[in-house]
């Protein structure tokens, strides 16, 4: 299971790298910024095995960009803090780069809100 530790880099890029840099951290919070609250919601719409989504829903709570409320219990929801959230700006812009560079000009994309 993977864990949370800080990066230590004297560079911001490499202490982002750190939380942002695993390619299901990057879609748990693409879900969140679209709706996703509950753990269902984020399986389902990821197809992610649910250790996996524990340890990573795990580690962006100890980086401070989501919270579980209740912390305990069941029925929980994820939800994204002001830390979260202020990646919004990063998600647009990566999504409008992914839309300009990775498509085929016939190809379908999804729009990024």
């Amino acid at each position: 299971m993977k864990t949370y530790r800080a990066s230590r880099s004297p560079c911001p890029i490499g202490r982002a790298a750190r939380v942002l840099g695993d390619r299901w951290v990057i879609l748990i919070l693409r879900e969140a910024f679209l709706g996703a609250d509950r753990f269902e919601q984020f399986v389902e719409r990821l197809g992610i095995n649910r250790a996996a989504l524990t340890s990573r829903l795990d580690i962006l709570q100890e980086a401070g960009l989501m919270v579980r409320e209740p912390p305990q219990g069941k029925r929980a929801q994820y939800l994204l803090t002001d830390s979260g959230k202020a990646l919004a700006p990063l998600y647009r812009e990566i999504a409008q780069w992914g839309s300009e560079h990775l498509f085929a000009d016939d190809e379908q994309r999804e729009e990024w809100s």
